[in-house]
């Protein structure tokens, strides 16, 4: 069975594929001539992920599944959450991060907790399933790593080091959105049948 996947982030697709490896699954990414997803009017990461699976699905006929994810940080209430991948101006990953830093500045340990949060929406039809997964952390106060994308080169992980500086397979234990994926595959029966 084929089931696309909602965006056009190239970070998360490599996620996606990887993590699908060894699924019975077939994930596709969604074509070139789609340029672009509907606008993120939600209020929620579940109401994001819907908005993007309903339209993949319903536009290439086939079940779908939508990502919506980002980054929550405890003392900035849940900034910037679902506005995780535009919190800048620019959008770029590094603006991104600059901000988030220079809003946190003033902000010493222990209270630059945050979270990765991660809602898969499957679509296919009307029907509809969902997952959540999320990676408890901290905020740096500087860069460090190559790997990821994001917000992974400034979260530091319970384990102590930067998501960033974590191999793929590494993070793929730990993420959000392997959390997120595992329980998903679960249901997915639920919305091809």
């Amino acid at each position: 069975m084929k089931i696309a996947i909602a965006t056009k982030n190239l970070g998360k697709l490599k996620e996606f594929q990887e993590l699908a490896k060894n699924t019975q699954y077939e994930f596709f990414p969604i074509p070139a001539n789609i340029e672009s997803l509907p606008p993120e009017t939600g209020k929620t990461f579940y109401e994001n992920a819907l908005i993007k699976a309903k339209f993949i699905s319903d536009t290439l006929e086939v079940p779908a599944i939508g990502d919506d994810s980002g980054l929550e940080v405890d003392i900035l209430n849940g900034e910037p959450g679902i506005y995780s991948a535009r919190y800048a101006d620019s959008g770029q990953d590094r603006d991104n991060c600059l901000k988030l830093l220079e809003n946190l500045k003033a902000i010493k340990d222990p209270q630059r907790t945050a979270r990765f949060k991660c809602c898969l929406v499957g679509f296919y039809k009307g029907k509809i399933i969902k997952s959540f997964g999320s990676l408890d952390g901290e905020i740096s106060t500087e860069f460090k790593g190559e790997n990821g994308f994001g917000y992974d080169p400034i979260f530091i992980t319970k384990s102590g080091f930067h998501l960033a500086e974590l191999k793929k397979e590494e993070k793929n234990l730990i993420s959000h959105r392997s959390a997120a994926f595992t329980k998903l595959l679960k249901e997915i029966p639920k919305l091809i049948c």
